[in-house]
């Protein structure tokens, strides 16, 4: 029955608008880009910023262990292996067809934690799953280049969203890998499904914990009803777009809340986050949804925004550029804000502060970190573009 589910329960104009998902039959112009052009950023910013390629809907980016390069994804099918020190940009081939529409489009992608050895990236994206069905899926293949292109050879699709919905929204689909390298957590979306996240028979508004070959790692919390519930690790969530573990090897994500009530949570296992029951946000038509309290019995957020800072990614900042920051949350943020938002966080007291935000000029999609600490953003939406951010002089 989850596949009569569908969009019906969220206003189209307000999904597009509150997610900043461009309108149907806009005009796709790619933004002329000159390497190393400097971007004019607020006067006492702690950055320097420059431009280097043009991206279209660049969604997610990845930096290669062995050579500082970057892989990037573009929502709509496309990708982009860039090379900082020559600014050779090189197509990728291989890529899967994507169910592109509303949020959905190419997603997440990451380097195997033995990269080195296996060759290997995991993908994610939005897979058509017939009429107007769409599901989240993943997928691991080899990824090698010449001097002309790139291609991934071999991919197999090794995990899916279940069920399948009549929804262009909250896909979710984040990588994060154990510190240890031995499991893939990955971020499911609500799919705009209010319901399910409370429910155990799905695995939509979740964090799952896999082995690195996709199936249900052992130990999880809910392995005793089954699946798909084997592969949940904790659940009540609604869009997470930033899974990322700290220095200390805390999980973390970053949630959109609906009108308001962006979060961003300490991930344990077991946990129960309390969407839809709870939020500190309200609904698209202004329905209320009950605040947090103390005796609700699902866990609270470390930190929420309102009004929202519309999150894209984040990292936990390891470098030396920007060495005060070392293990704070650095959030790239699309709202009005349009900036990076930095947060330091107490996993011991699941707490979390905002120490800062520094304008940028456009909304920024997704943030990564250099061997050298500087920064890598991509920019969100059709005329968008990779940025390198470095400490100002």
């Amino acid at each position: 029955m989850h596949k009569s589910l569908s969009l019906s329960l969220f206003p189209v104009a307000l999904f597009a608008a509150s997610c900043g998902a461009p309108a149907m039959g806009d005009s796709v112009a790619v933004a002329q880009v000159v390497a190393g052009e400097a971007v004019e950023l607020e006067a006492g910013s702690p950055f320097a910023a420059s431009a280097h390629i043009a991206l279209t809907e660049g969604w997610a980016i990845a930096v290669e262990p062995s050579t500082g390069n970057l892989l990037i994804t573009e929502k709509g099918g496309t990708a982009k292996y860039y090379n900082p020190a020559t600014g050779a940009v090189l197509p990728v081939h291989g890529l899967p067809e994507v169910g592109y529409g509303g949020q959905g489009g190419l997603g997440d992608v990451a380097f195997a934690p033995d990269y080195a050895d296996s060759g290997m990236i995991y993908l994610s994206w939005a897979q058509s799953a017939g009429g107007e069905a769409r599901r989240a899926v993943a997928a691991r293949g080899a990824f090698a280049c010449d001097a002309s292109a790139c291609t991934i050879s071999g991919l197999t699709e090794i995990w899916r969203q279940d069920p399948a919905v009549n929804a262009f929204g909250h896909f979710s689909h984040k990588f994060a890998f154990a510190p240890d390298g031995s499991h893939l957590f990955l971020s499911s979306g609500d799919r705009m499904q209010p319901v399910l996240p409370q429910q155990l028979d799905n695995n939509l508004g979740k964090v799952l914990r896999l082995n690195l070959d996709g199936t249900p790692a052992a130990g999880n919390p809910f392995a005793a009803h089954g699946s798909p519930a084997d592969q949940i690790w904790s659940y009540g969530q609604r869009n997470l777009l930033g899974l990322q573990f700290d220095l200390d090897g805390n999980l973390w994500d970053l949630e959109h809340g609906p009108r308001g009530g962006d979060e961003l949570n300490l991930v344990e296992p077991g946990n129960n986050y309390g969407w839809p029951t709870r939020s500190y946000g309200i609904n698209y038509n202004g329905d209320p949804i009950p605040d947090h309290t103390e005796d609700d019995g699902f866990v609270k957020p470390a930190i929420y925004w309102n009004p929202v800072i519309a999150p894209g990614d984040m990292l936990f900042y390891r470098g030396d550029m920007f060495p005060a920051w070392r293990g704070q949350a650095l959030i790239a943020a699309m709202g009005s804000v349009t900036s990076i938002v930095r947060v330091s966080v107490d996993a011991a007291n699941n707490s979390a502060t905002e120490e800062a935000r520094y304008k940028f000029p456009f909304r920024l999609r997704d943030i990564a970190e250099a061997a050298d600490g500087s920064l890598w953003l991509v920019e969100d939406g059709p005329r968008g573009r990779l940025l390198h951010v470095t400490a100002a002089e």
